[in-house]
């Protein structure tokens, strides 16, 4: 090749880059416009947000009809050392709301407006995430998800997000988990307040698939109990697994596809791509707790959850059905040094 010629080229790989790095500036401006569009659909039920220490963690989380779920929730999170909890409550009718306004360190906002117009939720906390999470340390979860990892019981997150900011890390991920009973989904008993892996206790270890996503910058991971029982002959239509949920916000910071990925994209670089590994966390994910049969018959007819809904109704029709999940290859999940172990999660420069 002539030298003219690797200069073209190399000019016109500058040119590429420009124009992408533009592209994903204009979309995370965009994303920012469309929160600030729909902070009007949220109604202020408590705000407490004035009372949050400074340095305090705060949690972001959209839920509905999850009473039955937030007792623990508020326990476990306020064991790990969150200050706060912002909460947007998407027209529950099950009292959770009302359970949430006795609690001194939460926030609530409600809404009745679309759940999948919303980008499922994320409009909603991506406002409220600009308004009070800007400059610290926010963890973005589902009701549904249980932050574990290494040496939690002992290194708050405090301790955790001190060392982040100690290490120049401004993003931690997370594997999403699904736990399981053994036996029919519908029939494990389950009282509020209790930890749901007392009921939830087992877990696929394996048959996950990861691919590196050279656009976003982040792992693609697939796979786990709902892949292999409900889309075994469809995997790239199975759920993805890996997660950011922990982040010391910026206001022009968002999350692209729920808390999947983000923009700036450097924000997705939560694992070594030289091949070693950095510090990791798991969300245990209790969704088959036994309310899923009505849940999922529920959510067939509301159709907020998935973009092509009725391409998913076989899958809602299994849970109803409740069925068991547990194989011979199911794992009894017994902590985080199991799941670190089996390269679930890592504790990498941590200790």
């Amino acid at each position: 090749m002539k030298p003219g010629g690797r200069k073209e080229q190399a000019a016109m790989g500058r040119l590429g880059n420009l124009w992408r790095a533009w592209r994903w500036r204009r979309k995370r401006q965009f994303r920012l416009l469309r929160a600030f569009r729909k902070r009007g659909e949220l109604v202020p039920v408590i705000d407490r947000t004035a009372d949050i220490a400074p340095g305090a963690i705060v949690l972001f989380c959209t839920f509905r009809n999850e009473a039955l779920r937030l007792p623990y929730f508020l326990e476990h999170y306020r064991s790990l050392g969150v200050g706060h909890f912002i909460f947007v409550d998407n027209a529950s009718d099950d009292g959770g709301a009302a359970l949430l306004l006795g609690q001194g360190d939460v926030s609530l906002w409600q809404t009745g407006a679309s759940y999948r117009a919303s980008r499922y939720g994320m409009d909603w906390l991506q406002w409220l995430l600009i308004r009070h999470g800007h400059g610290r340390w926010c963890l973005t979860v589902d009701a549904d998800e249980l932050l574990v990892y290494p040496h939690h019981e002992t290194r708050p997150l405090p301790a955790l997000t001190g060392w982040l900011d100690d290490s120049g890390i401004a993003s931690f991920g997370a594997l999403m988990l699904d736990m399981y009973p053994k036996g029919p989904v519908d029939r494990a008993p389950y009282q509020p307040g209790q930890d749901p892996t007392e009921v939830l206790q087992w877990y696929d270890r394996a048959n996950y698939t990861i691919i590196r996503k050279q656009d976003l910058h982040y792992l693609w991971i697939q796979g786990g109990v709902r892949s292999r029982m409900f889309l075994h002959g469809e995997p790239r239509r199975g759920p993805t697994l890996s997660k950011i949920p922990l982040v010391k916000w910026h206001r022009g910071y968002v999350y692209l596809n729920s808390t999947h990925s983000m923009l700036p994209r450097r924000l997705n670089n939560v694992y070594d791509a030289a091949g070693g590994e950095l510090l990791s966390g798991v969300l245990l994910h209790t969704k088959f707790l036994p309310t899923i049969s009505a849940k999922s018959a529920e959510e067939k007819q509301r159709r907020q959850h998935f973009g092509e809904p009725g391409a998913f109704d076989h899958y809602y029709d299994a849970l109803t059905a409740g069925p068991d999940l547990w194989c011979e290859a199911s794992t009894r999940y017994l902590g985080w040094r199991q799941l670190e172990a089996e390269g679930l999660m890592s504790r990498g420069e941590w200790g």
